[in-house]
């Protein structure tokens, strides 16, 4: 048996069984726990290593799977990474039956999943662009149920997720040039030049980001959050794998700025946006923008902290981003709407769901003692030694982002007089919402939690992390 068959090809077979239940819950639970079982796999079993079972049997997991002629190979410094994709995973896979998606999002994303964690694997590595337009295209029917016209959002997106493949294949052509003459500047400019673009469609740079707060309108912010989570983080891995191999492009020296400058514009923009927002929707949607400047700006710091702070703000900004598209779509299945006029005084009676709205939102915005201060304060200090008008423009981003989060909070309490407290929602979203909470909380007061599982991860980067 091999890693590829286990976390790439199962995944897909399991993708199909799980069409077969009719309950939600059901499939939901199925989803989740194969996920698991997943990552728990990758945490114990050693890859390309003999195991010895008894005194005669011996087991091994080879690490490299053939197919149509192309190699795909799972290394054992790969297996933390397969323990955060997949263990993340089965959280967002829990959670879907409470956001009333089960049904569809479970076996599409676990294929999705499954397909990414193919990208990564690929030799040569280029076929990862082609995979991850692959899981482009799986994605529409999640994000545009059945007899519903795809809106502007949807088509935005496959639009510009498919702008990107031509210029990261072409880029990838030219590569094999400037191996053979590193000297020629105009191909290292060219391929730097073509590599930049593919990459700021499919992380959405500014100003590319236009489908995200569309798209959330448009589709349940469950579906829409999963997506934001999975491609962004699978991009950041393949953009790792660009660097980790080529040493010409990490010694760039323009690298890290322009790493730093694109990550200080999508958190100025994506947080001053966010601070004039009367949609609860667009307002997420504009927190994964910052997000995604916060990895960027990570980064442009791996010359300093290697790859430590990019995996320290992973899990926080997942699990942030998971309870907040939860409490989003049960707002949404029960209220119809997430515009402020409609949601005015709603947390007297759905006040866990609003808690762990609020909580995620805040997060997002550094809040201290909540899961993503940590690592954001540390990329804050980094960008503080090198620049001061960075730092002051990531602090205006922030600033924006706490102000969101602030008239969120304003709108939900203005209730009347005669209103009463109660609790709404059903006692698996509460529940939900409410682990979601307390982990935020745990996070935050105690980030070196996640240091077994961070230590390792940036080894499957030889050069970048190694």
């Amino acid at each position: 048996m091999s890693a590829p068959f286990i976390w790439i090809i199962l995944p897909i077979i399991l993708a199909i069984l799980l069409w077969i239940p009719r309950r939600a819950n059901i499939t939901a639970f199925l989803g989740g726990l194969s996920a698991l079982f997943l990552a728990a796999l990758a945490w114990l079993l050693p890859i390309d290593t003999a195991l010895r079972l008894s005194a005669t049997v011996s087991f091994k997991l080879s690490a490299s799977l053939e197919i149509l002629g192309r190699q795909i190979s799972i290394s054992s410094e790969e297996g933390p990474l397969l323990v955060l994709i997949y263990g993340i995973a089965s959280l967002w896979f829990f959670g879907s039956s409470a956001a009333g998606i089960a049904r569809r999002l479970v076996p599409i994303g676990m294929a999705i999943t499954a397909l990414f964690v193919a990208s990564l694997a690929v030799e040569p590595f280029l076929y990862a662009a082609l995979i991850i337009q692959t899981a482009t295209l799986i994605a529409v029917p999640l994000l545009s149920p059945p007899k519903q016209k795809p809106g502007r959002g949807i088509i935005r997106f496959l639009i510009y997720q498919t702008l990107a493949m031509p210029f990261i294949l072409f880029a990838g052509w030219l590569l094999a040039g400037v191996e053979s003459s590193p000297g020629d500047i105009e191909l290292v400019v060219q391929s730097a030049t073509l590599l930049a673009l593919g990459f700021s469609f499919l992380l959405a740079i500014f100003p590319l980001y236009t489908w995200i707060p569309l798209i959330i309108e448009e589709a349940t912010p469950y579906a829409v959050g999963f997506i934001l989570w999975l491609l962004p983080s699978a991009t950041f891995l393949f953009m790792l794998s660009f660097l980790d191999r080529y040493a010409w492009l990490r010694e760039f020296p323009q690298l890290p700025m322009a790493l730093r400058a694109a990550g200080l514009l999508m958190i100025t923009t994506g947080g001053i946006w966010a601070a004039f927002q009367r949609h609860l929707g667009r307002m997420m949607g504009y927190a994964t923008i910052v997000n995604t400047g916060f990895l960027l700006l990570s980064l442009s710091l791996f010359r300093d902290y290697q790859l430590s702070a990019f995996f320290l703000l992973l899990t926080p900004q997942a699990l942030g981003l998971a309870v907040w598209a939860l409490a989003l779509s049960v707002l949404k299945l029960r209220e119809g709407s997430l515009e402020f006029s409609d949601i005015q005084g709603t947390i007297q009676r759905y006040p866990i769901v609003f808690t762990g709205l609020l909580l995620a939102h805040f997060s997002a915005a550094a809040l201290p003692l909540l899961a993503s201060f940590p690592p954001i304060l540390a990329v804050w200090e980094g960008i503080a030694r090198q620049t001061l008008v960075g730092a002051l423009w990531l602090g205006a981003g922030l600033a924006g982002l706490f102000t969101g989060a602030i008239r969120t909070l304003a709108v939900s309490v203005m209730a009347s007089e005669k209103s009463f407290w109660e609790i709404n929602g059903s006692w698996l979203q509460n529940t939900l919402i409410g682990i979601g909470v307390l982990f935020i909380l745990i996070l935050g007061v105690f980030p070196q939690l996640l240091h077994p599982l961070l230590v390792n991860l940036p080894l499957a980067f030889e050069h970048l992390g190694g």
